[in-house]
Order: C-alpha cells, then sequence, then structure tokens
C-alpha cells in the first residue's frame, strides 16, 4: 500500500497534545494524569510540544497548496497552525492547556469522520496509545516525538523528518504503510525504578526508514560482562574534583553499581569524587550543580534507536548540554546493543535544532575496559 496519486489534494489531521513531554525536564517521568501534570508544574514545567508541533509543520509549508489541513480548536493544533503559517480547517472540537486522553481520543475519532488521508499528532507513548485505541489501522497515522516515553515504532526521528515524510506520503511519494508497535509503560512504577513495557495495539504508519526511529531493544545474554568493563574504563577516566551528570539506563548504572553509589537507574544523577551528590535531578537541579568546565555528561545508547539525547533524559536540557560542552559528554554502548543498530548513525533530537546540528560528526562510544570505537552522530 502506499501514499496517493499526484494531483489529488490529501487531507492531513493535526492533533496536538499540549502537555507532552512537561515532565521530563523536571524528572517526572511522564505526564499522565491530572494529579502529575499539576506537580509538573508546581515545579517550573513548560510545554515543550506547541513547538515541537511547530517544527514540523515548518517542513510542511512547501506542500501546502496540495495539502488540506485539518486540525482541533485552541492549543490541540489551531494555535500552532496559525503560528507556523499554515492555513488550517478547525475542527469543532478541541480544549485548552488541561487536555486529557478523552480529548485525544475524540479528536482521532473526528479526524476519520473528516475522512483524512494521515494523522499526524504530537506527543509520546501516551498519545500513541489513545491514537491506536480509535483508529487503529484504519487510518495512517505518524507521530511527532515530544513525549518523554517514546518506546513505539511509530515516531519519526525529530519534527523536520516527521513533517518530511508526511509531506512525501500525502504528495505522492512512493511510502509504503505497515503496521508498527504502539508500546507503553507503567510510569508509576517506572518512577519507583522498574521498567515494564508491553503492547497496546498497533498503528498503521507511513514506513519510510530513514525518517523514522525503531523500536527500543535491551541488551544481549553477555550484558552484564560488557556492562562491568564499561563501567571500570569509564571510573578509570574519571578526573578528581570534576562532577560527572549519569544519565539513565542499565549501563550508565553499572557505574554507580560499581562505585557503590545510591543512583535512579531511569532518571539523572549527580557524581563526584565517587560519592553520590543527587539522584533522580530535575533540569534545575543539574543547572543548580554545574562546575564551569568540570561538568561530564555520562550518557549511554538506546538499543535498537540509537538515540543518546532526547529521549528518556530530558533533564539534560539544551541549556544543560550547552554550558557543559560537546568535548565532555561520555557515551557509552554495550556491542551487544550497538550491533542491533546494523551499522547506523547514532541519533540526537534535544529539542534544539542549532544545538542538534552541533553535534553532529563523530564521537567516540566506550564500549569495554580499553575499548572505544567512532560512530557517526545524526539528527
Amino acid at each position: 500500500m502506499t501514499g496517493g496519486k499526484v494531483g489529488v489534494r490529501k487531507k492531513l489531521g493535526l492533533i496536538v497534545n499540549p502537555i507532552a513531554g512537561m515532565g521530563g525536564a523536571v524528572g517526572l517521568k511522564g505526564t499522565d494524569g491530572a494529579r502529575i501534570l499539576e506537580k509538573a508544574r508546581s515545579l517550573g514545567a513548560v510545554p515543550r510540544s506547541p513547538l515541537r508541533a511547530r517544527e514540523a509543520l515548518a517542513a510542511l509549508r512547501g506542500v501546502t497548496d496540495d495539502v488540506r489541513v485539518l486540525t482541533c480548536a485552541g492549543e490541540m493544533g489551531e494555535r500552532e497552525s496559525r503560528e507556523a503559517g499554515i492555513p488550517a480547517e478547525i475542527l469543532p472540537i478541541g480544549a485548552g492547556s488541561l487536555t486529557s486522553a478523552e480529548d485525544t481520543r475524540r479528536s482521532a475519532l473526528a479526524m476519520e469522520e473528516a475522512g483524512v488521508d494521515l494523522v499526524l499528532f504530537t506527543g509520546g507513548d501516551g498519545t500513541a496509545r489513545d491514537i491506536a485505541a480509535v483508529l487503529g489501522t484504519r487510518v495512517p497515522a505518524l507521530g511527532i516525538p515530544s513525549g518523554v516515553k517514546i518506546h513505539s515504532p511509530v515516531f519519526a526521528r525529530n519534527p523536520t523528518m516527521a513533517g518530511e515524510l508526511a509531506g512525501l506520503f500525502l504528495t505522492g511519494g512512493s511510502v509504503a504503510l505497515e503496521e508498527r508497535e504502539v508500546m507503553d509503560i507503567d510510569e508509576e512504577a517506572f518512577r519507583e525504578g522498574s521498567l515494564r513495557a508491553r503492547l497496546f495495539g498497533y498503528l498503521l504508519v507511513p514506513c519510510e526508514r530513514r525518517f523514522l526511529q525503531g523500536g527500543k531493544s535491551g541488551g544481549g545474554k553477555s550484558g552484564a560482562v560488557e556492562l562491568d568493563g564499561i563501567a571500570r574504563e569509564v571510573i578509570s577516566r574519571m578526573v578528581p574534583g570534576d562532577l560527572y551528570l549519569v544519565g539513565p539506563g542499565t549501563t550508565t548504572a553499572a557505574i554507580m553499581k560499581r562505585l557503590g553509589c545510591g543512583y535512579s537507574l531511569l532518571g539523572v544523577d549527580a557524581l563526584r569524587d565517587g560519592k553520590t551528590l543527587g539522584v533522580d535531578l530535575s533540569e534545575r537541579e543539574v543547572l543548580e550543580l554545574l562546575l564551569p568546565g568540570r561538568t561530564w555528561l555520562v550518557v549511554s545508547v538506546i538499543g535498537g534507536q540509537g538515540f543518546i539525547l532526547g529521549r528518556g533524559n530530558l533533564q539534560l536540557s539544551p541549556r544543560v548540554i550547552r554550558s557543559v560542552g560537546k568535548e565532555r559528554i561520555l557515551v557509552l554502548g554495550a556491542p551487544s546493543k550497538l550491533k542491533g543498530l546494523y551499522g547506523k548513525a547514532l541519533l540526537v533530537d534535544t529539542g534544539d535544532p542549532s544545538l542538534d546540528g552541533a553535534l553532529c560528526g563523530y564521537t567516540p562510544v566506550i564500549t569495554g575496559l580499553g575499548e572505544e570505537t567512532l560512530f557517526r552522530v545524526e539528527r
């Protein structure tokens, strides 16, 4: 099955989840539920999703003469379309900044009833779940990544690629459709340090693999040995008095375990001289700890996807990354996970396109004790 024929004006349905991703920078692992959203706001969280939607729409400007854009009222798409300079038909459904899963489901149903050819939605795994619950595989859909949890392979690599792929599909490009899994995790268990993901359904996604992220995968059977070697190598490189901000994941957790330090597994922790300075830090707390010229970021490669920044570690914001500097980012990757990338580049999607561009190039990846390899980084 492929995209539409040239000359046929297609309909694009745009759904923006304005609260998606707000919990990331403040260390909340998501914004599912009114209680968590209120907590995120009390901690100073700001909307991330509207900006990501505008980035995707900017990539669509060149094809808007051939595409009718339908969206929802207010902050669920109308405002973003207007600010992006793209004419849109406003469906009589929408909400303000306090949206819910039900708002997303009602919007998706309205899009289907309006006969859209593609639903382009901004959010994370929770939003994808809501879309899949209504549409299943009846209507093609594509995610603009802006949530904290983005395990599902129904999202583009970044907002610009989401817009480019949507435009290619809708204007007659030879783009196949593929059923892809919608995965999500238990947020409460996630906040307690336990990762429990399961399949919730499928979406029919325009499948041009260079635009899409892969699904998350774990390490192989030899993982424990690999991780211990990586941990020992990182520890051997640590400079006395310097601050190390250790990102989430089992690869980085191996460092904390070997040092006997407390850690959060799924958050950002701070370490100096072999001692924990902070656990599960927010962006604000990270900024308060920074030592100019003496701070390092320690991040790991997400298996199956290749992301090193912008997925699951939003506390390491563009402001944090710029303060630390590209030269003091240590990237870790177990050989079993790197092998699963099949030679693809590592990826960054920080939310700041200019920073993403500066991070591109080649970076060393620590793969074991006394071992590293060069990998290309793309956005």
